[in-house]
């Protein structure tokens, strides 16, 4: 047993539900993988932000950004929360600037994210009050859906020891992240080899310093102020979606693999922002805003070292993304890709000088 493979067994002695930021945003936290990252030759290497994208022949291309000042830099790494086997190794550009890092943030703390009280809170959190249920809040249409939905995944529901009867006990938004969840496990999407959980292990075992910038509870907090309305939209487009047959999921996968910065903000940002304006403002904007200065802080701390922040990846896209909002602040923000090609300058006539 390797040192990465040590710390996943350490992290997975407890089951757990899983926890996080809002599925339909950037995906749910998961699981350990079991490649230690390659030691660097080399610095990653930046590159202009306008690129055309080279298609990833082995490794994928994660979304990562280089953020610097006079002496240090972070790394804003692109999460997706739930992958494949197939993922790893990751391209060398995000394993050098694992390397190349002291330290390792997330949005949660290793030790939080490992505990089976994140998902018993959650559960407590999800619970109907007042001798509520499930159905009594939904439309015929959608009471329907989820009855075929649940019908058709008992299996999947069995070791949660849930059923039709165990769901009425839940809120809408609960509901609807189990069944993003289950249906992104059923298109080969594991929590256990998640990014995050890949470099919490990795992290673990080459004894970098680890931390986060939130606490479950105030993620938990996030998804159980829906509003009743957000609540039984956010259900009813799970079901339609898993109607569908992962395809919008499968999209996600491959846009992430590919490094498309522009699809992925096109699918997650844009369509939030659209469809749960009040929410995309909650989970994203103000958690973005609350970070900005956190991150800013390791940048002013005294010393050389450099920080690696792996969050998920709707938080560093468009005008309301760390990226930009670090960028607008005066840092030097570079893309760093190596698979990445930047388009030729056209060559125009030299222009006779004016007099």
């Amino acid at each position: 047993m390797n040192r990465v493979d040590a710390a996943r067994a350490r992290r997975n002695r407890s089951p757990r539900l899983l926890g996080g930021a809002l599925v339909a945003a950037a995906l749910l936290i998961g699981g350990a993988s079991a490649q230690m990252p390659p030691a660097p030759t080399a610095a990653p290497a930046p590159v202009a932000d306008t690129v055309v994208l080279v298609p990833p022949k082995d490794a994928p291309v994660p979304l990562l950004w280089k953020v610097s000042d006079a002496d240090n830099a972070v790394y804003l790494l692109g999460s997706f929360h739930l992958l494949r086997p197939d993922d790893y190794p990751l391209a060398d550009d995000v394993n050098r600037a694992f390397a190349d890092s002291a330290a390792v943030l997330f949005e949660l703390p290793p030790d939080e994210m490992s505990s089976p009280q994140l998902g018993l809170q959650m559960a407590q959190a999800a619970m109907q009050r007042g001798g509520a249920t499930l159905d009594a809040q939904l439309t015929p249409a959608t009471r329907e859906k989820l009855q075929a939905w649940i019908a058709a995944n008992a299996t999947a529901l069995q070791p949660l020891g849930l059923n039709a009867e165990r769901m009425q006990l839940f809120e809408p938004w609960y509901v609807g992240l189990l069944i993003s969840i289950i249906e992104m496990n059923k298109a080969g999407l594991d929590p256990k080899l998640g990014i995050d959980e890949h470099f919490m292990a990795a992290a673990a075992a080459a004894h970098k310093a680890t931390g986060g910038f939130e606490t479950g509870a105030s993620q938990i907090a996030l998804l159980d102020g829906m509003s009743r309305d957000e609540q039984l939209q956010f259900l009813d487009e799970a079901l339609t979606d898993a109607a569908g047959g992962g395809n919008e999921i499968a999209a996600l996968h491959a846009a992430w693999r590919s490094g498309d910065e522009a699809l992925l903000r096109d699918k997650m940002a844009l369509d939030m922002q659209r469809e749960y304006p009040a929410l995309y403002r909650r989970i994203n904007v103000e958690r973005n805003d609350a970070w900005v200065p956190k991150i800013e802080a390791l940048l002013a701390a005294p010393g050389t070292d450099n920080r690696l922040v792996v969050v998920g990846a709707l938080h560093l896209l468009g005008s309301d993304g760390v990226v930009e909002k670090l960028r607008a602040k005066g840092y030097t923000v570079e893309r760093v890709c190596s698979a990445c090609v930047v388009p030729p300058v056209p060559v125009t006539a030299a222009q006779p000088p004016l007099h």
